[in-house]
């Protein structure tokens, strides 16, 4: 995502939008009209939970965030642009839901209740804009196998600017249906107790009121704030396992946005880079800092699981602020295969890149350090996160944080071959990880996976 000059305020506004609600349609829809911008940040939640005994959750937020010509990604939601031009725009989405009851989280007042799990939605998106304020419509349902529910919100916001301060009053009307609130508010048979009957809510109107802020400190870095209450429907409210009142949300955060400093690549011809790499999971204690500071970079000859892997990438930034440092996009699918321990799967990157080159030695041989920085979902998880964090009894998410340090080394530096000018042979590792258990959006997980790969990479 980027916050460009022209209206930058809107999707730093709508970002905090997106991440302090609980639910309710995303209001970063149609605001980017730059295909290729991006963005990176960080937002910390401080948040007033709605069941009995849970308190306040503290929570970390990871922004990555891209808007292209038909697909983007928005912090907890990506999708497909359907349909989109200045005042209008459909989307197709898929997001994480925020809403749950993590095992590991689960209050005394509150023993002997399962889990309720965040889960994913898919819905459709409809916005309109102007001069009046913003109007977005949206559908969506559980596709994770957790509640099966449906959600209809319809959210109004008005967008106000002096100088380098913006601000976003919001509101939000969203109805879940009973399957939905049933699973995440309702008390199971099983889970009855003499103070805490069985009870399903049912269907019911959620509101949510908001105020968001965003500061330009730089042209590429802002700062964001907000806040939020959520007012829960009645019959959600007389559940044993709801406490009483609303549900504020105080947000504070920050994003340096990639899209400002160079506008996208509209008329530009910027190279495409393909990664081709295969690799294996690490040993038991060969973690990602001690691989990187080259102390340990032996492999699992127990469960020798491996991963083989394509990344596509296009360039953002080419020597950012005058210096020999690169910024790249890249996406891509990874094959993991588990020896039969459990059934294979893909898993599918979307990362920033940095490329730093400037070593004294690179008119001879061009040697490039890099690291990457966005999200990783698998298909299943992969069997290397299901031992490990089994062992810990820890629990495992789909979605996790992405780290992939390299380095790598010119090949037409090496053999003298301009025809191999923009190829480039490295090792790496492919790093899958919640952010030590504080990111609802990760999971609330406290562990991951390494697998430590070579690769090949060429630009056309």
């Amino acid at each position: 995502m980027s916050c460009h000059k022209r209206n930058w305020w809107l999707p730093c506004l709508s970002t905090l939008a997106a991440v302090t609600a609980q639910a309710g349609p995303d209001l970063l829809t149609g605001v980017l009209d730059t295909p290729g911008s991006a963005g990176l940040g960080l937002v910390a939640r401080v948040e007033q939970t709605p069941y009995v005994g849970s308190g306040v959750r503290y929570d970390l937020v990871p922004l990555y965030l891209y808007e292209g010509s038909r697909f983007f990604v928005h912090a907890s939601r990506f999708g497909m642009k359907l349909q989109a031009s200045d005042k209008e725009r459909l989307d197709f989405f898929i997001e994480r839901r925020f809403d749950g009851l993590l095992e590991d989280d689960i209050p005394p007042e509150l023993a002997g209740l399962s889990p309720r799990s965040a889960g994913f939605d898919a819905g459709l998106s409809y916005r309109m804009r102007g001069d009046w304020g913003g109007l977005q419509l949206a559908v969506q349902r559980d596709i994770s196998n957790a509640s099966k529910g449906n959600e209809l919100s319809l959210s109004y916001n008005y967008d106000w600017r002096s100088g380098r301060l913006a601000l976003r009053p919001s509101l939000s009307l969203s109805w879940r249906d009973a399957r939905l609130n049933n699973y995440y508010y309702g008390v199971r048979p099983e889970e009855a107790t003499a103070t805490r009957p069985a009870y399903e809510p049912g269907a019911g109107l959620n509101t949510t009121v908001g105020l968001y802020g965003s500061y330009d400190l730089t042209e590429n870095w802002r700062l964001l704030g907000g806040i939020a209450t959520t007012r829960q429907d009645s019959k959600v409210r007389r559940s044993s396992i709801v406490r009483q009142g609303s549900d504020p949300t105080i947000s504070l955060g920050a994003v340096y946005d990639f899209g400002s400093y160079r506008d996208g690549w509209a008329g530009e011809r910027t190279p495409t880079y393909v990664r081709v790499f295969h690799g294996k999971a690490s040993a038991e204690g060969c973690h990602l800092a001690r691989i990187m500071t080259f102390k340990c970079h032996d492999t699992n000859k127990e469960h020798p699981t491996s991963i083989t892997g394509l990344y596509l990438g296009k360039s953002f930034v080419e020597g950012f602020n005058g210096w020999p440092l690169d910024f790249i996009g890249y996406g891509g699918v990874v094959y993991h295969d588990d020896k039969g321990l459990q059934r294979n799967g893909l898993q599918f990157d979307l990362f920033m890149k940095g490329y730093y080159y400037g070593f004294p030695w690179r008119d001879w041989v061009r040697t490039r350090v890099g690291m990457g920085f966005g999200l990783s979902i698998a298909e299943r998880v992969p069997y290397d996160e299901v031992s490990s964090q089994a062992a810990r009894n820890r629990s495992t998410s789909r979605l996790l944080n992405y780290l992939d340090p390299t380095i790598d080394v010119n090949v037409g530096d090496i053999f003298r071959a301009r025809s191999l000018k923009t190829t480039w042979l490295g090792v790496g590792v492919s790093h899958r990880s919640g952010i030590f258990a504080s990111s609802q959006l990760l999971g609330n997980v406290n562990g991951g996976s390494n697998f430590i790969y070579s690769y090949l990479e060429t630009s056309f």
